[in-house]
């Protein structure tokens, strides 16, 4: 929507648009501002605008009017005196026109009283004989405050244009971190949420109504009523849970929208469901981005990650709103892209939260040896963190768990009344089935699911601590080259924990075609996402010349330098009963990665020997499959002997 608020000079046209700013989030523009520095020079002298003058104003105001619309929309407080120059400016289909009307009397005293403006009051009486009435749009008298003009204007846009741009199905906490998140940029939303009664009964409603300061944004109750109150085509954003919930929405809705309307899956789907529902929902004409949506509730209301997959024609109609509400990276560019067809968007979020997953067990073993290794307190320890963060390895995960490792609660340190029984989702076993079936090793992420699983059963762990006597010992060697060692071995621990990830994508996007930009998908994980870190950003840079973070060359130098590093700590820790199952996982990847002979040709004649399964030869240069006969070869040697 655009806002064009006209009248004379002194009417209040920047007053009222300041205003209307303010309350719908529209960015506000004075088209004063746009005149080329000649009509100022000729104004400041009192000497009146010509039509000639005024046209390659008016046109630049509409090139820019097209501009804003397809940005979300804007206010511009313009003159626009005749009908001539307003025709100019109607290069959208969505201007709305406000026309501030006063006596003369009042406008002069205004003038008189205006400060450092280029306008002289002597140039009213001009624009007055000029001012053509217009028959359309709001009328306002200006005897009125600028509040309750404003006011009449928010009525009149509502009762006038009722429809919402997007719609925004569940209101859980991020379904309403993201309606705030568009209302407050200036998005028209309309929210829906399920009547379940004597369990959730006018969600929606009460929602809306308890954040009256968006008035840009609707609640509603019923289905129907939602969907009849958005612009075509319908945009709707659902954020429920995964599975069957999903598709039974979908069923509803069906009935209910057109062909070319836009349904977009912000929760955590597996992609293969993804997959399935593109397919189907093109076949009925309907356009569906599955979309991946990371930043928590923080980054769902201030700026979230956003990974839109699926039909590409959808995701153009929406990219203008996409862009305003994702959170914005160093250059200022929206953490937001096209990801690919079909599931694509929904594929690498679960392959962002498997990252996530090993990165938390990495942090949470290395915390685990400052403590009990080491005997660092806690304080001691978030301090650690703290000097890493400044000294190269800045995290959002780092930074919460040294937040975590400092905070109190009745003089106890929280993260020890903490019962230490970790809970996960599906992402995490989605990752390990995927990898499974595209032959993707990922042994970090395998691990740290398994550390979940067995942290779930604590009373067992409880009793085979006390049979095995089990306790950690503290490290002898000294304090500081112990800190130097294992800051290195997490560092090579992260960069092959996101290897493993970005490797698990490249298969998988080479399996399916789909062709995904890794350095696109590492910039939009700079910001707004849980995983965002300097490593992300050196990624997003790494991956524009370079498939694999293991082939590049300032990355390589690293993982030469900090892999004794990883080794020697895992070693020291597995030698004083600590569990470092991501850490030495990704000791073992690393290992298994960069062995040019390796175990696997036994493994090959193993197979062989019982089940016939063949082996190929070094020696042969086509590569043919071979069966040896191995016990009668065994016998004939017997026999030699």
């Amino acid at each position: 929507m655009i806002c064009i608020v006209t009248g004379v000079s002194g009417s209040g046209k920047t007053t009222i648009g300041t205003l209307l700013s303010e309350k719908i989030k529209l960015p506000f523009f004075d088209a004063d501002d746009f005149h080329p520095s000649a009509n100022v020079e000729k104004m400041s002298q009192g000497i009146p605008l010509t039509d000639m003058d005024r046209m390659p104003w008016l046109n630049h105001l509409a090139e820019k009017i097209q501009e804003w619309e397809k940005s979300g929309g804007a206010i511009l407080a313009c003159s626009a005196l005749k009908e001539a120059y307003r025709s100019i400016l109607q290069s959208v289909p969505h201007n709305f026109w406000i026309h501030l009307q006063g006596e003369k009397l009042i406008l002069e005293e205004r003038l008189r009283n205006r400060k450092n403006h280029y306008m002289p009051p002597g140039l009213l009486t001009s624009q007055l004989d000029t001012w053509e009435q217009p028959a359309y749009g709001l009328h306002l008298d200006i005897k009125k405050s600028p509040e309750e003009l404003v006011q009449t204007i928010l009525d009149h846009i509502f009762s006038e244009s009722p429809k919402s741009h997007v719609g925004i199905i569940g209101m859980g906490v991020m379904g309403k971190s993201l309606a705030l998140n568009m209302a407050e940029k200036g998005i028209p939303v309309a929210v829906y949420n399920r009547h379940v009664p004597g369990k959730e009964e006018k969600i929606a409603s009460d929602f809306a109504a308890k954040n009256q300061q968006f008035p840009l944004l609707q609640g509603f109750d019923d289905l129907e009523v939602f969907v009849s109150a958005l612009e075509l085509p319908r945009k709707i954003l659902l954020m429920i849970p995964a599975g069957e919930a999903i598709d039974l929405q979908i069923e509803q809705l069906l009935p209910l929208i057109n062909e070319g309307d836009i349904i977009i899956d912000g929760g955590n789907s597996f992609f293969e469901d993804s997959n399935r529902r593109s397919d189907e929902l093109s076949k009925k004409g309907i356009h569906f981005l599955p979309m991946g949506v990371s930043g928590g509730e923080e980054g769902a209301r201030k700026g979230p990650s956003l990974m839109p997959s699926g039909n590409k024609a959808a995701y153009d109609l929406m990219s203008a709103y996409l862009e305003k509400i994702a959170a914005k990276d160093k250059k200022g560019m929206a953490c937001v892209t096209y990801v690919g067809p079909q599931g694509a968007g929904h594929f690498i979020k679960m392959v962002h939260n498997s990252i996530e997953y090993g990165e938390m067990q990495a942090i949470a073993e290395t915390v685990h040896l400052l403590r009990f290794g080491l005997k660092l307190s806690l304080p001691e320890s978030a301090k650690v963190l703290r000097n890493w963060i400044t000294g190269g390895l800045k995290s959002y995960f780092l930074e919460i768990t040294a937040d975590i490792l400092e905070i109190k609660e009745n003089n106890e340190f929280l993260l020890d009344m903490i019962l230490d029984q970790a809970e996960q989702k599906g992402t995490g076993g989605w990752s390990i089935q995927t990898a499974l079936k595209y032959n993707s090793p990922y042994s970090s992420l395998f691990e740290a699911v398994t550390a979940r699983q067995l942290s779930a059963n604590k009373k067992d762990r409880s009793d085979l601590s006390q049979i095995f006597h089990h306790r950690f010992r503290a490290f002898a060697e000294d304090k500081v080259l112990m800190l130097e060692h294992l800051k290195n071995a997490y560092a090579l621990t992260r960069i092959i924990n996101h290897e493993t990830g970005f490797k698990l994508m490249q298969n998988v996007s080479d399996a399916l075609e789909w062709n995904l930009n890794f350095s696109e998908i590492a910039r939009i994980w700079t910001n707004g996402c849980i995983i965002r870190s300097s490593l992300m950003e050196d990624l997003a840079e790494f991956f524009q010349s370079n498939h694999s973070i293991f082939h590049h060359k300032a990355l390589i130098g690293k993982i030469k330098e900090w892999k004794p590093d990883l080794a020697y700590i895992v070693g020291m820790g597995l030698q004083h009963d600590f569990a470092l199952p991501v850490m030495s996982a990704s000791l073992n990847y690393l290992l298994g990665r960069i062995t040019d002979d390796s175990s696997a040709n036994l493994i090959q004649a193993q197979r062989d020997y019982f089940g016939a399964h063949t082996y190929k030869r070094k020696d042969d240069p086509e590569g043919l499959p071979r069966h040896t006969d191995w016990t009668t070869l065994k016998y004939k040697q017997l026999n030699l002997k």
